[in-house]
């Protein structure tokens, strides 16, 4: 399927590294990649923890034009700057039509979205920003409904969305919830790039994964992904596992 929105395809520039001991290059989602296509609807990131997820859909975001802590290109706010330099040596395809809507959703960093959009909302010009968001203060929710609220209100199609570990806030049944909300923007010509941990949120069944390994990235069906195989293995016997962890 050729894609004719969104993003197609990222190129690393490994010619432009001067050394791979160092940060971020050494990590292991970089080991052999040259190239990393992009479904025209969903492609997942996922792997254990320190395999490179946040790291390499960081430097995508970043490549993409968005805020490295978060919200849409139009947010230029900055707490921290802790992003890697990554996005300086990738190059990113993009499709003939360009995306009209986008997202970074970076959990560990929302907090600040939500603090800029305050901040933004103080200055008296034009509508609220934070009627985009539902009309709610993202602050006076709690994590999971301010994440929600992004999900139902801010999103509204033709857009790119990049999320690392959307479930982070999620209830399973929101997890579940999510991806219905997914199906809808993705029949409004949406696309989604996702790094999780989620059996559930990985479950979208039109998309590409790739599971981050010490040996780099390698594409997997959904069942052959270590995050499913543990989770089913777990609930199918989890009297059985529970023995095993403690004894």
């Amino acid at each position: 399927m050729i894609a004719k929105r969104g993003i197609l395809e990222l190129i690393y520039n490994r010619d432009k590294v001067t050394s791979f001991n160092e940060y971020p290059f050494n990590i292991p989602a970089l080991r052999n990649l040259s190239t990393l296509k992009f479904h025209p609807k969903v492609t997942y990131l996922s792997g254990e923890n320190g395999m490179g997820k946040s790291t390499l859909i960081e430097a995508i975001a970043v490549a993409c034009g968005f805020n490295p802590e978060g919200g849409t290109v139009n947010f230029q706010f900055s707490t921290r700057s802790s992003h890697s330099p990554l996005h300086q040596y990738i190059r990113i395809a993009r499709a003939p039509i360009r995306p009209k809507d986008g997202f970074f959703l970076r959990s560990e960093s929302f907090f600040n979205v939500a603090s800029n959009i305050e901040e933004l909302d103080k200055e008296p010009f034009g509508p609220p920003v934070i009627s985009h968001y539902g009309g709610v203060s993202l602050h006076e929710q709690s994590h999971g409904e301010s994440f929600w609220s992004l999900f139902t209100h801010r999103f509204s199609g033709n857009g790119l969305y990049i999320l690392d570990e959307p479930e982070a806030a999620l209830s399973p049944s929101r997890q579940m919830a999510m991806l219905a909300r997914m199906h809808d923007l993705i029949q409004q010509n949406s696309q989604f790039i996702i790094a999780t941990h989620s059996p559930i949120v990985m479950a979208y069944p039109d998309a590409d994964i790739y599971e981050l390994t010490e040996d780099g990235l390698q594409k997997r069906k959904y069942t052959e992904t270590e995050n499913y195989k543990v989770s089913h293995q777990f609930i199918n016997n989890y009297q059985r596992m529970l023995k095993i962890l403690m004894e």
